[in-house]
């Protein structure tokens, strides 16, 4: 079995990731797994760059081959915000809980509520150069959170096609769809060919 770590200490996406590559052979280690405890920095400006700094961050620091995400929900009519910034949307020492709700108050009377999930994966194998998987769900934000499930934006984010956001699907039915489901389906057809 491989073994790789997922540059993250966020047990929701480890849980969702686990559950995508379960059947590839491929044993996901967390960072607690490896004892890093580190604050990897995030100071890019772009998800990919955010995505590169961690997984470069264990290889160097830890030797492991390792991949890490950045994920951001890009709504339209807020020129693409909270994009980049999506974790830390209300501040410092804020939770989801938190920046929900800013961005329903900043959406607050706007009848354009396109949005789309961007999960960009960076993935560092040996010497090889870093690769980078996207994955990408379109869909809209609801006037109000709907929804015990999922994380962060889940229960204000609404796919095209479905009548539910994604804090009112099954993990499954997330992971069939989701952005993250898409890059880490990318990530697990390339590693099944290294």
């Amino acid at each position: 079995m491989k073994q790789i770590v997922f540059a993250t200490n966020n047990a929701h996406k480890l849980r969702e990731v686990r559950e995508i590559l379960d059947d590839t052979g491929i044993e996901v280690l967390s960072l607690d797994e490896i004892s890093c405890n580190d604050d990897i920095p995030e100071t890019a400006d772009t998800l990919e760059g955010n995505a590169l700094i961690k997984a470069k961050w264990v290889k160097q620091h830890y030797g492991y081959d390792c991949f890490a995400d950045d994920t951001g929900l890009e709504v339209e009519a807020l020129g693409g915000a909270p994009g980049v910034y999506s974790a830390r949307y209300a501040g410092p020492g804020h939770d989801s809980v938190a920046n929900v709700a800013l961005l329903l108050a900043n959406m607050d009377g706007m009848n354009d509520r396109k949005a789309c999930f961007r999960t960009v994966i960076a993935l560092i194998i040996g010497d090889e150069e870093p690769m980078l998987f996207n994955g990408i769900v379109e869909g809209c934000i609801t006037h109000e959170c709907h929804g015990e499930s999922g994380f962060g934006y889940d229960p204000v984010f609404r796919p095209d096609g479905e009548k539910r956001t994604f804090a009112q699907m099954k993990e499954e039915e997330k992971n069939a769809i989701s952005h993250r489901g898409r890059a880490v389906k990318k990530l697990a057809a390339y590693l099944a060919q290294v």
